[in-house]
């Protein structure tokens, strides 16, 4: 076929007679001339220039509009609930590691804390501490009765509703009941803050409130709670306050027929046997009682 710049002269009638008689003498004449004859038919499109502009201008704008979307309410809460879950979980995991031991009633437990020092919960006692901040301050919580046997090193705390027990390294006993509050000291030396004000306890000495009240207490030398090896020991104590801990080491139900519960009781029950400890109690005070299932009934002792 014919060279292309001659094919487009063709087309645009700028070829001499003599080319012209040339390129028909040629064999590809009949296909340029199909060429030409479509070439003819096609007509270029008319358009609006105004119209064009028009419908180009409102299509880029609508480009650069922001899009704009409905807030589905349901959804956002639904998402928002979500997130305070992921949010509530780490802290949790991440932040709060409580730690804690309970006992229940008539039970008693051993605990080794991080650094190796010892407690022993008494019956229906909870202790709990943040085993992650352990290792720069040694603070516990204690609800009910435990003695501890502390490591040396940084301030150890234990806390309780009524008062605040600190020391570095010792043994001691902290009881924190309804209307009491009591701390022994068996080593080292104690430092108890109760309504603001701190008292030092060296070995063998008590504080003691009941009631509200600070109580003078006689010096012990015991090396450690007797309720350890099972047996319940008071020294003028309330007989309420005997009654409360004779239904935890036995799972009962004390009721006074007419009894003074404020007289006080000195003396030991054991922890083993609930008839003897009924005994040890009743007959010292001149008290019966009878037992009816899990319910004991004090009364006072009718001499005849």
């Amino acid at each position: 076929m014919k060279n292309e710049k001659e094919i487009l002269k063709w087309l645009n009638g700028e070829l001499s007679s003599e080319e012209i008689e040339d390129l028909k003498q040629s064999e590809d004449s009949k296909t340029l001339e199909k060429i030409a004859h479509y070439a003819s038919q096609l007509e270029a499109p008319k358009v609006d220039a105004q119209a064009t502009f028009e419908a180009f201008k409102t299509k880029n704008q609508s480009k650069n509009k922001s899009k704009v979307r409905t807030l589905n309410v349901k959804a956002f809460y639904r998402m928002a609930a979500v997130f305070v879950v992921l949010l509530t979980s780490a802290y949790f995991i991440y932040f709060n590691t409580s730690t804690s031991f309970e006992t229940q009633i008539a039970q008693t437990k051993t605990v080794l804390l991080p650094d190796h020092s010892e407690v022993i919960l008494n019956a229906t006692s909870k202790l709990s501490f943040n085993e992650r901040k352990w290792d720069d301050k040694r603070d516990l919580t204690l609800d009910g009765e435990a003695y501890f046997k502390v490591q040396k090193g940084k301030t150890f705390s234990v806390n309780t509703n009524s008062g605040i027990v600190k020391v570095l390294g010792t043994q001691f006993n902290v009881k924190e009941r309804k209307n009491y509050f009591e701390v022994h000291c068996y080593e080292g030396l104690v430092s108890v803050t109760y309504s603001n004000k701190t008292i030092k306890l060296p070995p063998g000495k008590t504080f003691r409130v009941i009631n509200g009240t600070i109580e003078n207490v006689d010096d012990f030398n015991s090396k450690r709670p007797s309720w350890i090896e099972q047996e319940s020991s008071f020294n003028r104590i309330p007989l309420d306050q005997v009654i409360a801990e004779l239904e935890r080491q036995y799972d009962l139900n004390i009721k006074d027929d007419g009894v003074d519960t404020s007289k006080l009781f000195t003396g030991s029950f054991t922890n083993t046997n609930k008839d003897i400890a009924l005994q040890a109690v009743t007959i010292p005070l001149q008290l019966s009682y009878r037992i009816q299932g899990k319910t004991v009934i004090l009364y006072n002792y009718e001499v005849k």
